[in-house]
């Protein structure tokens, strides 16, 4: 039996504008190639199944040949990841490193997905979870309805069935009112010259409008000109995670018109999900064609987070200190994935470190969530096993008040742990406030 080669074979691409990408012959060659690769290295083992279930398969039923494994088997290892991104970032074969073997799983992955729906279209559940605006919408013209609905049995039952969303799965809450609207009656919609505008995110906009407006109050309180814009939506995260492309370059695309006209003033994009400020800055310039995408690879240049975006202000004299209250000693700080993906740093944990007396205790593992992974039938109890060590490793600091930049993460820890996470942003808010939390710091 001839060994596969590491060596990238004439099918590799990661760019849905090459012809080749859309290849099955070609896409093929590169999974044999990528599962040799990964099955001789096993340093991703512990992340999602995808790579538990490869080298059972390789090792236990085809004696060590990559090659052997059918379609469907090839499909069990692909659907199994859930675009965590560990395995990129830990991974020493990546572009990114500029390693010769050009390896990307989870980019391997969306092409494997986006092949498949260009062959045979999307399942029901995909067309619903991909559009989450929609579903906001629909959900706030039922006057509440929708969120008394999630917390029924029956309901969930007939999700389950029809949707295959699990029953047990604890839904985000849809918010009456959207954070635009808010920001509108703000005065915070405004065009022109500004600092920063706010891409609030799919999940802010209709679900915690809250972390939305403290993300304004603690800009504001740290002098930065901040405004907020009308007309955004979905990042396109949601489609892409089934391998629909169409669907994120046309919500890319309406993005795109809306910041574009601030960023080609100067202005800086302050995203508050990681997943979405990865996807503006990292998956758009290669995902997006034609003019989109330069559009986009200048966009990625002005992303931030926000916590990213004020660190970088620590040492102007506009950086805001006076915190009048305290979260308490210990701070247990969830570092998201797709944070880690991004490469900039923790700034959220260290901005709290700036908090009098505040020692956050950071945890690296995936909670499990990922997107709507942890939403589906085939994904909710994998997502919990997975999220196992993050659970734990929180309450392990046993502190009063637990923290994460990833709104989604935030409800994985509120089901399976018990404790649903601030975000950052709401934490400064509130320690900038007398009354933000029980202890007051002491001038």
């Amino acid at each position: 039996m001839s060994k596969v080669s590491y060596q990238p074979t004439d099918g590799l691409s990661y760019d849905p504008s090459e012809p080749v990408y859309w290849d099955p012959d070609a896409l093929a060659k590169e999974t044999e190639r990528v599962f040799e690769v990964c099955h001789g290295c096993r340093m991703c083992f512990k992340y999602c199944d995808s790579f538990p279930t490869l080298f059972e398969l390789i090792d236990e039923k085809y004696d060590g040949d990559a090659r052997a494994l059918d379609a469907g088997e090839t499909a069990r290892v692909m659907d199994a990841c859930f675009q965590c991104k560990l395995c990129e970032v830990q991974c020493p074969y990546t572009p990114r490193d500029q390693h010769e073997f050009q390896l990307d799983f989870p980019k391997l992955v969306h092409r494997h997905k986006a092949q498949a729906v260009r062959r045979g279209g999307r399942k029901l559940r995909d067309r619903v979870l991909a559009n989450p605006d929609g579903s906001a919408k629909a959900a706030r013209a039922s006057f509440g309805m929708a969120n008394a609905m999630n917390r029924v049995k029956l309901h969930r039952w007939f999700l389950e069935k029809v949707l295959g969303i699990h029953r047990e799965k604890l839904l985000p809450e849809f918010a009456g009112t959207t954070f635009e609207r808010w920001a509108d009656g703000a005065g915070l919609i405004r065009e022109g010259k500004v600092e920063a505008v706010l891409f609030p995110t799919c999940y802010v906009q209709n679900n915690e409008p809250q972390v939305g407006r403290d993300t304004v109050e603690v800009m504001r309180k740290n002098g930065v000109d901040l405004a907020c814009a009308k007309g955004l939506g979905c990042c396109g995260m949601p489609a892409w995670e089934s391998g629909d492309l169409d669907t994120l370059r046309a919500s890319a695309r309406r993005i795109l018109d809306v910041l574009m006209p601030y960023v080609e003033e100067g202005a800086v994009v302050v995203a508050i999900n990681p997943t979405c400020s990865m996807m503006l800055r990292r998956e758009w310039p290669e995902l997006l064609e034609g003019a989109d995408r330069e559009r986009a690879a200048k966009l990625a240049g002005a992303v931030r987070d926000p916590s990213e975006l004020l660190w970088s202000l620590r040492d102007e004299e506009r950086f805001c200190t006076d915190f009048k209250s305290s979260p308490g000693e210990t701070v247990a700080y969830h570092a998201p994935c797709h944070l880690r993906a991004q490469a900039i740093g923790f700034r959220g944990r260290d901005l709290l470190r700036k908090i009098p007396g505040v020692k956050p205790k950071p945890v690296m593992e995936c909670c499990g969530h990922d997107g709507t992974y942890a939403m589906k039938v085939e994904g909710f109890e994998a997502s919990a096993r997975v999220g196992k060590k993050s659970f734990d490793g929180m309450k392990e600091h046993d502190a009063e008040t637990w923290v994460t930049d990833c709104p989604l993460a935030a409800l994985q820890f509120e089901q399976h742990a018990g404790k649903r996470p601030l975000h950052p942003m709401t934490v400064l808010a509130r320690a900038y406030r007398e009354d933000g939390f029980p202890r007051k710091v002491e001038a």
